[in-house]
């Protein structure tokens, strides 16, 4: 049974109350377009997507990402810096903290207008004072109109790479959309959703039916596995991105762009946030072995926050609240040292 709790605007009318300045809007379509450079192979640089599990609140995920613009400058020449705003919260059992999309306060009931309110201003002000426009996950596709105007890179995580309606949405977004490798692991299902986000479709969306024309832009992202014991499984050593670029050269009718993003938290690094170092070094050390390695790896997904490790409750200010994350120190120097092998 479904129980009306509270009439939503449609998402035209949130951005009309909220809108993009036109100033916030030209940086934003200059970072859109080097992350398709990177993406699309035409820019040598890497796409490092890099902040907090998730944003729980403005204060600390602003104070990093003001950070993280400076920290670009000094990189910008070889990275493309692309902060991590996750505004969404998959579970894997259903329940529990959902995001500030869902609760702008993690600790009260949710809040659904309240959380498009306070995400969106937490976007502007984001670009506003770093220079950089954020990735967030398309947990749910029907959200993501809210803030389309905002978001410079999309991710669709591992329990919704499978889902027709994460991959039809993907096909109308002009941005990149990295999609992760389901839970089993599977490349050729990874590589199916990647096929179906780059044709062309026509479906329900928001009360209309749309056609959209394929986003060329969609790519893999590794993120590790689990197994039928709940083991997690690492898959970003060389053999398995080899294969994903096999697989790539292999689909019928072909795919467009190939690349992969290693994501080096979650099951790659079984949730031992200090491992996130090692796997970048060991990543880049491969793609100096190999050039076929070096033109499919596009960069890195990476967690952290101004504290590393993670709390149960919002007790120290820029500490996670769910996944533990890298500190700023370590990922300041991480971000160093990926550069200088660039």
């Amino acid at each position: 049974m479904f129980e009306v709790q509270c009439e939503l605007p449609a998402p035209e009318e949130i951005r009309a109350a909220q809108p993009l300045p036109a100033a916030l809007a030209a940086i934003k379509a200059e970072r859109d377009e080097l992350t398709k450079q990177v993406i699309g192979g035409r820019s040598n640089k890497l796409l490092v997507i890099v902040g907090p599990c998730s944003a729980h609140e403005p204060a600390p995920v602003l104070e990093y990402v003001e950070r993280l613009g400076k920290l670009n400058e000094r990189v910008k020449d070889r990275l493309v810096l692309v902060p991590r705003i996750y505004t969404n919260k998959p579970r894997t059992r259903g329940v529990g903290y959902k995001g500030m999309f869902s609760q702008p306060d993690p600790e009260n009931e949710v809040n659904i207008l309240k959380g498009i309110r306070t995400i969106r201003a937490l976007h502007l002000r984001a670009i506003e004072c770093s220079g950089l426009s954020a990735a967030d996950e398309m947990l749910y596709p029907e959200n993501y109109a809210y803030v389309e105007d905002l978001i410079t890179y999309n991710a669709v995580g591992a329990r919704s790479s499978e889902n027709q309606m994460h991959r039809l949405v993907a096909s109308g977004i002009d941005l990149p959309v990295g999609i992760k490798n389901p839970m089993s692991g599977s490349i050729p299902v990874l590589l199916n959703s990647i096929y179906a986000a780059q044709s062309a479709q026509i479906f329900k969306y928001h009360n209309a039916q749309v056609r959209t024309t394929g986003n060329p832009y969609a790519h893999a992202v590794l993120r590790g596995r689990v197994d039928n014991y709940g083991n997690d499984i690492p898959n970003y050593h060389y053999e398995t991105v080899m294969q994903v670029l096999e697989g790539y050269r292999k689909v019928e009718g072909g795919l467009k762009n190939p690349a992969v993003i290693i994501d080096v938290n979650h099951s790659n690094s079984a949730k031992k946030y200090k491992e996130q170092i090692r796997i970048v070094k060991e990543v880049m050390q491969n793609r100096s072995y190999s050039e076929d390695f070096r033109g499919i790896l596009k960069g890195f997904m990476i967690e952290s926050f101004l504290v590393e490790g993670c709390q149960k409750h919002d007790e120290v200010f820029g500490k996670s609240i769910t996944d533990p994350c890298l500190g700023w120190e370590d990922t300041e120097r991480l971000i160093y040292d990926i550069a200088e092998k660039v």
